[in-house]
């Protein structure tokens, strides 16, 4: 097939002795134009927003509803609210589908297809969740106003009484004293068990994985059963909320476990190769690497577990019991929390124990919110992902690392300075074997004079280093090439003469 060059409109295979701009014909333009070869490749356009796919939605969404309409009002016999709008949604799903197919492939149409699903279903979840929080705050909004109904209890206030007087301090109380006491026994208990099934891998790990996933669909009332059992019946405990959390932390713990451990899944494992290859040990590389990295998704299954045991009503109502009055002592005296008094209060008939029933929900809502922003603080941002006061940290602790390491190697770079040069009038540096001899056992290496051209060697000292000459370089040699004379040294300022390395012999005036 041949190969077009679209810039000079020719044949690239075209022979090479062929004039370079010769003309081209109107019909090999035709047929060059008509080639789908000639044509350039445009890449697709995935995502983005264009007229035609807004088009494509809304005109589906109209054809849809006319579909539905004509269904449940004129063509067949159908009825009720949830399959009309069943019925208006898979209309829409196939005209979109044949819309989108009329101007693009079939992985296209797919992909569209799929957008709109997911668009609709997460759409969906937050009207949901919308309409959830907003129909709560709605019918508390009565009793939400008053300051008392968050600062005294149901002790001395009764269902006819109305909103002024009587709240729900003891039950704010007691859900922030039972959350306590099960956040200390399963965070430190869920992460070690966590950190455990990933770093220690083996045929136990592969058993505790399996309880523990099995523990995630216990029913909450075992769980109080099991708790009032062996606490109060066996021990002979009474209940408080002491027992109450001990029965909400066997239900957080299976969730933390399993959130925890697939979030310390996805820590790379050259982090921990690299600290281990640097000798750190298993546990301080699972301190300072391992956890570290995965601080925010530890927080994030902390919530989780939160979330699970806050609104518990069962396992409280058996091993804390009932109580209309304030009681901050978690180990004695029944105790009471936000869902079981959001219970008690809407199925009383009375219209203010109902407000106070939502009222008592929208604040149980806005507490979990609290505690997810807690959480959020304190789990900071992803790997790799530092906010301003951590730079500044990181920073100052570069900083003071540089200034230790300047410290620690300043003191070795003495070993490789030269002595003192013979113009500062420095004492010179005897060599370092020279310091530890002695005339007794050290044997001393001879070495011949620096710059004397007959190589004699000095039987006395030893050559001087780092270039300093010693008497003896400029002492007058033997008549007879044997040793030096042993006159008077040279001075110091005395600068050599002759060649390379020579000296200049004063009794015959020659350069060695």
């Amino acid at each position: 097939m041949t190969v077009v060059d679209l810039e000079k409109g020719a044949p690239q295979d075209a022979p090479q002795d062929a004039p370079q701009d010769a003309p081209v014909s109107p019909a090999a333009r035709t047929s060059l134009a008509a080639d789908p070869a000639t044509v350039p490749d445009v890449p697709r356009r995935i995502g983005g927003v264009t007229r035609s796919g807004v088009l494509s939605v809304f005109g589906a969404a109209a054809s849809g509803l006319c579909v539905a309409v004509l269904l449940f009002g004129e063509l067949a016999p159908f009825s009720g609210a949830l399959g009309f709008f069943v019925t208006a949604y898979l209309s829409f799903l196939g005209i979109y589908a044949v819309l989108t197919g009329l101007e693009e492939d079939g992985q296209a149409v797919r992909d569209r297809v799929m957008t709109v699903v997911l668009w609709s279903a997460g759409g969906t979840m937050f009207a949901a969740l919308t309409m959830v929080v907003g129909f709560t705050a709605w019918r508390g909004r009565e009793a939400l106003p008053h300051a008392n109904f968050f600062t005294q209890d149901m002790q001395a206030a009764g269902p006819l009484d109305p909103l002024t007087d009587g709240g729900i301090a003891h039950a704010m109380l007691g859900t922030l004293i039972m959350i306590t006491i099960a956040l200390a026994i399963t965070v430190p208990l869920g992460l070690a068990c966590a950190v455990y099934l990933n770093q220690i891998p083996g045929r136990f790990s592969r058993f505790v994985r399996t309880i523990v996933e099995a523990m995630t669909a216990l029913p909450s009332i075992v769980a109080g059963l099991m708790v009032y059992a062996v606490w109060i019946l066996n021990l002979g405990m009474q209940k408080s909320g002491l027992a109450a959390g001990f029965a909400i932390s066997v239900m957080m713990l299976p969730i933390v476990i399993r959130a925890a451990d697939v979030v310390l899944r996805l820590v790379p494992g050259t982090l921990t190769e690299a600290s281990e290859a640097l000798g750190a040990p298993r546990w301080r590389t699972v301190w300072h690497v391992v956890l570290p990295t995965a601080r925010s998704g530890l927080a994030t299954a902390v919530i989780l577990g939160t979330a699970r045991g806050i609104g518990e009503t069962s396992p409280v109502l058996l091993t804390a019991g009932f109580t209309a009055a304030l009681n901050a002592d978690p180990t004695s005296g029944p105790m009471i929390s936000l869902p079981l008094a959001v219970f008690n209060f809407v199925k009383s008939p009375e219209p203010t124990m109902i407000a106070r029933g939502f009222g008592a929900a929208a604040v149980l809502m806005a507490l979990v919110l609290v505690l997810f922003m807690i959480a959020r603080v304190i789990g900071g941002r992803g790997p790799g992902h530092q906010n301003k006061r951590q730079a500044r940290r990181a920073a100052r602790a570069s900083r003071r690392d540089t200034t230790r390491f300047a410290e620690l190697h300043t003191p070795a770079l003495e070993l490789f300075e030269t002595g003192a040069s013979e113009t500062d009038g420095g004492t010179e540096r005897p060599e370092r074997g020279a310091q530890t001899g002695s005339s007794e056992g050290n044997a001393r290496t001879e070495r011949p004079e620096r710059g004397a051209g007959n190589g004699a060697t000095s039987p006395d000292a030893p050559a001087p280093d780092n270039g300093e000459h010693s008497p003896e370089d400029n002492a007058p040699a033997a008549a007879d090439g044997g040793p030096a004379s042993q006159g008077p040294p040279a001075p110091d300022n005395e600068t050599r003469t002759g060649g390379a390395g020579g000296n200049t012999d004063p009794a015959t005036g020659d350069s060695h």
